[in-house]
């Protein structure tokens, strides 16, 4: 596929979702797909993945679908997995040390590295294999390692200082899960945010829609 710059934030958006169901599919053995059976799956219309595919100028086979490994390949490599981004998570409380032991990392092209946090209890001490160090070593590891990626999993108090440390040491981009909107002062700094309160509430939007579609049929 060739790599467009200037498709929008939902078709890279879209594009993950098809990544991550693709190697779903891999990994159940499934070696090809259409667009019509990759769209009911997910909940879109065949159209508007072929829109997607067409951005990069791509196609499957008409009458035929997709390969399976070779879109996973394909959509991989626009979103830059097989690049060995770097990553770093701040904060080891109960958010961050969840999100470590559960979340793969390297399945998306990341490699954790570390994780930062100022509490003596879990200074020193490892979760799942990550060694946990203090934040005084922030600055120096990002520069010594050369982190691509701060994760922010700290109190809302603490975010927007965290992460002006973060741009000012040279990542990349940030992750935001502090559920708060912080500013990174720099135009060379890509910020992620993740609001659970958003999620939840458009899940709230859809019950209610349904609830009143049952009373009013």
């Amino acid at each position: 596929m060739k790599r467009n710059t200037k498709v929008s934030t939902a078709v890279i958006r879209r594009l993950s979702r098809y990544y991550r169901y693709l190697s779903e599919l891999q990994e159940a053995g499934v070696e090809r797909i259409s667009s019509s059976a990759l769209g009911k799956s997910i909940g879109l219309t065949a159209s508007q993945i072929r829109q997607d595919l067409f951005c990069f100028g791509g196609f499957g086979q008409q009458g035929y679908g997709y390969k399976v490994d070779s879109l996973k390949e394909e959509i991989g490599e626009i979103l830059g997995i097989s690049r060995g981004h770097t990553l770093i998570v701040l904060g080891a409380g109960n958010l961050g040390h969840a999100i470590i032991r559960n979340f793969r990392f390297s399945g998306n092209g990341f490699k954790l590295l570390a994780a930062f946090d100022v509490d003596p209890a879990v200074i020193g001490t490892e979760i799942a294999g990550v060694p946990v160090c203090h934040t005084e070593r922030l600055e120096e590891f990002i520069v010594g390692y050369h982190v691509d990626v701060g994760l922010l999993a700290v109190p809302i108090s603490a975010a927007q200082q965290m992460g002006d440390r973060l741009v000012k040491a040279g990542v990349k981009g940030i992750w935001n899960f502090t559920n708060c909107e912080i500013t990174c002062g720099s135009r060379d700094v890509v910020v992620e945010s993740v609001h659970f309160s958003d999620s939840l509430l458009t899940l709230s939007y859809l019950i209610s829609q349904r609830e009143d579609q049952e009373e009013n049929p």
